[in-house]
């Protein structure tokens, strides 16, 4: 289908129709996504979702069989694992690596994961959004909780939206923790915390390029300023839940080759 010539109104009638053709459950065997959803535990979601999503780039195949190994060496349970692992557990854990996310990197994240949920409120609080906030500001606060427990090599594998990344896998995590789970992808479990109006998309490679393709984006670099353009794009088309076009520009980039 040629999109040059479409108006912004078949556009969004479009991009609906992608987005339901990929927002369905067969999406989530190969996504990382699958890995949270063995657990029915919101506490063990919300951990196995964030550290899943800390390892999400390259190949899907390979960030699966690393992500099932990082679960089987929390015991496959994650949440309860980041609270009371032993230094013993923790040295069995850091063994683990994902390119160039190691057992150094693995046992910062712990160590930081285990004060943020020791603390009044958890994991939830430092996320939490006010209606009239930005996520970006929650992206920074959890970046600002890491830092003193991880080592500076870390410091790259947490998105820093406030120095201009584009913060792609930060805003996949909370795609997953926020939009509802009507569609059998998403969990739902922290809507109360954020809207999913407040959503920004996870802009990678394959989403930026899609955009662009389909006038969405104008912006070269894959930074946070794009990040905002396109989900203002997006937004238009549908103010209460714009990151629903995920699965439309993702399934567009990488099923069909869309240029």
């Amino acid at each position: 289908m040629s999109t040059e010539r479409l108006t912004d109104d078949q556009l969004r009638d479009f991009l609906d129709a992608k987005a339901l053709q990929y927002q369905t459950p067969d999406f989530v065997a190969d996504d990382p996504v699958s890995l949270p959803h063995r657990f029915a535990d919101p506490n063990d979601i919300a951990i196995a979702g964030l550290l899943v999503a800390t390892i999400s780039w390259g190949n899907r195949k390979a960030i699966l069989a690393s992500a099932d190994a990082l679960m089987n060496l929390m015991d496959n349970a994650p949440a309860d694992f980041v609270r009371n692992a032993t230094e013993a557990d923790i040295e069995r854990a850091s063994r683990f690596y994902y390119r160039t996310f190691n057992g150094t990197d693995l046992r910062g994240m712990i160590a930081g994961l285990h004060a943020i949920c020791l603390a009044p409120g958890g994991l939830r609080a430092i996320f939490a959004t006010p209606p009239d906030g930005s996520v970006r500001d929650a992206i920074a606060r959890f970046r600002t909780a890491m830092l003193p427990h991880i080592e500076q090599r870390t410091r790259k594998h947490i998105a820093d939206a406030d120095a201009g990344a584009a913060a792609k896998r930060i805003n996949m995590f909370l795609r997953w923790m926020v939009r509802s789970p009507k569609a059998g992808v998403d969990f739902g479990i922290w809507a109360d915390i954020i809207s999913p109006a407040q959503l920004m998309l996870p802009l990678d490679v394959h989403t930026a390029n899609t955009g662009r393709a389909l006038g969405l984006l104008a912006r070269r670099q894959n930074d946070w300023k794009a990040v905002e353009e396109i989900t203002a794009r997006l937004r238009a088309f549908c103010p209460e839940d714009p990151v629903k076009y995920d699965f439309a520009l993702f399934g567009l980039g990488i099923y069909e080759h869309f240029k």
